[in-house]
């Protein structure tokens, strides 16, 4: 396998283990087991540090175009989103209903917007 081919699958990894980690929060009930939510918060740093490591490398070697650009800070809205959402979520203080939504929505968002800026990363000449 290429380096390439192990960042993509790296991040797909990063990614499934957020999710799995997200749903066994959602399913140890409330109020939220600490354990699993630290591991779940490590899980989503580490990708986002990771994802941070790979697009900063891709920039050295090419620089990133107007639509990499656009990609990038997309995606690391949705990441803030996503971030931002949950830790509001883990609080106990009082939420507006929006919040679950959100959360349950930019994280396909950002994998969405992951998947495609990687793909705009690696596949220019």
């Amino acid at each position: 396998m290429s380096s390439v081919q192990l960042r993509v699958v790296g991040a797909g990894i990063s990614f499934l283990f957020i999710f799995l980690s997200g749903i066994w929060l959602s399913r140890s009930g409330k109020p939220l087991n600490n354990t699993v939510l630290t591991i779940h918060k490590l899980i989503s740093l580490t990708t986002a540090v990771f994802l941070v490591i790979i697009i900063y490398q891709t920039n050295q070697v090419a620089t990133l175009g107007a639509t990499g650009l656009v990609a990038v800070v997309v995606t690391g809205l949705l990441f803030l989103g996503t971030g931002v959402s949950g830790g509001l979520l883990s609080t106990d203080q009082p939420k507006p209903a929006g919040i679950l939504v959100m959360h349950r929505i930019t994280p396909f968002l950002t994998l969405f917007s992951t998947a495609v800026t990687l793909y705009l990363l690696f596949s220019r000449k």
